[in-house]
């Protein structure tokens, strides 16, 4: 939060804001631990002696691309928390986190062209329901994004703004994390070296 955003915090809006930031966290590891657990199911099913990998389409580079240059635009609405700069930073990452959207859906038509569906084989299955929850996320994500688009000046107290920005920031972060990890296993992670990390005899 810069400073001039910190003189004019009232207290109980400081007081909301460390509630809503411990708030986030929580929510943050919960989520980190139910993503972990899917990618380690995902993991043991590749590993047995069905398992298959799929080719991942190329449009997931691309929304893996809009994704990050959401996230960054957000942190830079961080540090400009007050202002028209800050209402541009935050409509430019609002609209990244849409593009990338529209562009997963994109891969699952390309995914479903190619006769990969959710029932073809496991891996598929996980694909497709991993991308689906992360996806619910993002959108989750774009309805606290709304709410801090209303709060940032000229509609909106500066010192309101800061703190929902900087949570919005902090969330999307997360949402970047958890689509690398996913993106990495999807793409990475064959059915032998899902054996060779189950400890599973070829």
């Amino acid at each position: 939060m810069n400073m001039a955003a910190a003189r004019v915090v009232r207290p109980e809006v400081q007081a909301r804001s460390g509630a809503v930031s411990v708030g986030l966290w929580v929510f943050i590891g919960v989520a980190s631990t139910l993503f972990a657990l899917f990618l380690l199911a995902y993991v043991m099913r590749l590993s047995g002696s069905d398992g298959a990998a799929i080719a991942l389409p190329w449009q997931l580079w691309l929304s893996t691309a809009l994704l990050v240059a959401g996230s960054v635009l957000l942190q830079r609405a961080r540090g400009s928390a007050q202002g028209p700069a800050a209402r541009a930073l935050l409509l430019g990452g609002g609209a990244c986190a849409i593009g990338f959207l529209a562009v997963q859906g994109w891969a699952w038509q390309v995914l479903q062209s190619a006769n990969v569906m959710l029932a073809s084989h496991p891996a598929a299955s996980f694909f497709y329901v991993l991308t689906a929850l992360h996806g619910l996320h993002v959108a989750g994500g774009l309805a606290a994004w709304e709410v801090t688009l209303r709060a940032v000046p000229p509609h909106g107290d500066p010192g309101d703004a800061a703190w929902r920005i900087a949570l919005c920031a902090r969330y999307w972060h997360f949402l970047l994390a958890v689509w690398i990890a996913l993106f990495a296993a999807f793409s990475w992670v064959t059915p032998d070296v899902a054996r060779f990390i189950c400890g599973v005899p070829r």
